[in-house]
């Protein structure tokens, strides 16, 4: 079966820069109406995007980590995270082989100190991953367990891990890239899925599950076919899927045929389901500098414009501890690459509100914003106040 392709309500069809430009305004701003004193000056600065750009973050920021970074990178590395980012998942710790090494002895160190240094800077934080469906991607112990130790153990691990960030950490990806993989379902059956979901849901009934994996927007989108189809037998059974994470591991941007119409295809084609999508794995995976800005460029924007598309994550921005240092945003000096400068200049110039003047003569100042959190200043006074895309408007009244 074919999914019907059918372009968001009240937007542009079809792909141009013209239509992604139209898309984002229409979608990602609102108006900002200020009264004040007839002929006070106003100026409006926005201070953070409620749109989400985060990165993952390294077992190596926690101090007892081993290895762990060098003191000076690592107030550095802080630094960078906060000035640059309002989201995060962890690059690891959180993993199942992370938290339990030995079988029973759990422990959570690195996470928590992970979500500790996040949550001081007011970054929230997304669970990856509960389960991994890749056979090699589990630790020997978990796959050499008999069929009822096994299922126990995954009943202790779902409860864990959601039970213990309850109230810190909403999302998880419920079973890691599981077209990729069939560990878990090979050894019980499909119905694993739903029993993970609901053991998941049963430490934590608020928490959000999301399916994630690869080869949807690059390389062809050879899995795109497979995830739409996989998404709507787990929604068909019961599963309680929430979301849906795509990953953005792009290490064939060399390749003819990428383009910025198959990535706005695909995210089209995972829209019917109407659950949030999050590029949860951005990497632009080239030796190449130059061609690594050029693609972000590219194709961040129809990210951006998509109306189901909540956050886009980098994974991990510092080549000091990188999985693929070549394609980090800063190189392992701190010195900016020209794919970080691209980011920079999209989020922080393109995608962001300054604007000032004068109320008329009746006392109001009005400009577009993009949604996000603001800090208006007239007469002396400053509010902080937000600017909500459920909203779509905000008002702001100096006495």
């Amino acid at each position: 079966m074919t999914e019907k392709k059918t372009p968001p309500a009240g937007l542009p069809a079809g792909f141009s820069p013209e239509a992604v430009q139209s898309r984002i305004r229409k979608l990602r701003m609102g108006k900002i109406s200020v009264q004040t004193k007839p002929g006070a000056e106003v100026a409006v600065r926005q201070t953070r995007h409620e749109f989400l750009f985060g990165t993952a973050v390294p077992d190596s920021l926690a101090e007892k980590a081993r290895p762990c970074m060098r003191p000076a990178d690592r107030r550095r590395y802080l630094e960078t995270l906060e000035r640059n980012f309002t989201f995060a998942v962890h690059e690891n710790a959180l993993k199942w082989y992370d938290c339990e090494t030995r079988p029973g002895k759990v422990d959570y160190y690195l996470a928590d100190r992970i979500w500790e240094l996040c949550h001081e800077r007011n970054i929230p934080m997304r669970g990856h991953c509960l389960f991994w469906e890749k056979e090699e991607l589990n630790l020997p112990w978990v796959r050499e367990l008999g069929s009822d130790e096994l299922r126990a153990a995954v009943v202790r691990r779902a409860l864990s891990v959601t039970g213990h960030f309850k109230g810190r950490i909403r999302e998880f990806d419920l079973n890691n890239e599981m077209i990729n993989g069939e560990f878990f379902q090979r050894r019980f059956g499909y119905g694993i899925i739903s029993e993970m979901a609901w053991m998941a849901k049963a430490g934590n009934p608020e928490a959000v599950l999301y399916v994630n994996d690869y080869g949807i927007l690059y390389d062809r989108g050879f899995n795109l076919d497979s995830y739409v189809m996989q998404i709507r037998n787990l929604l068909a059974n019961g599963v309680p899927i929430g979301g849906i994470g795509v990953q953005g591991h792009s290490a064939a941007l060399h390749q003819p045929g990428l383009s910025e119409e198959h990535v706005q295809d695909a995210l089209d084609r995972l829209s019917v389901f109407g659950l949030p999508i999050k590029i949860t794995e951005c990497l632009f995976d080239v030796d190449d500098e130059q061609h690594q800005a050029s693609e972000l460029r590219k194709i961040f924007p129809v990210f951006f414009a998509h109306p189901n598309v909540e956050a886009i994550l980098i994974w991990g921005f510092w080549a000091g501890d990188h999985w693929r240092p070549w394609s980090a945003l800063w190189r392992k000096d701190w010195s900016i690459t020209p794919q970080g400068e691209a980011f920079r200049d999209l989020v922080y110039n393109q995608w962001w509100t300054q604007a000032s003047g004068k109320a008329d003569r009746s006392g109001m100042f009005q400009t577009e914003g993009f949604f996000g959190e603001y800090q208006i200043t007239s007469e002396g006074k400053t509010q902080k106040a937000a600017l909500r895309k459920k909203d779509k408007a905000l008002k702001v009244a100096f006495s």
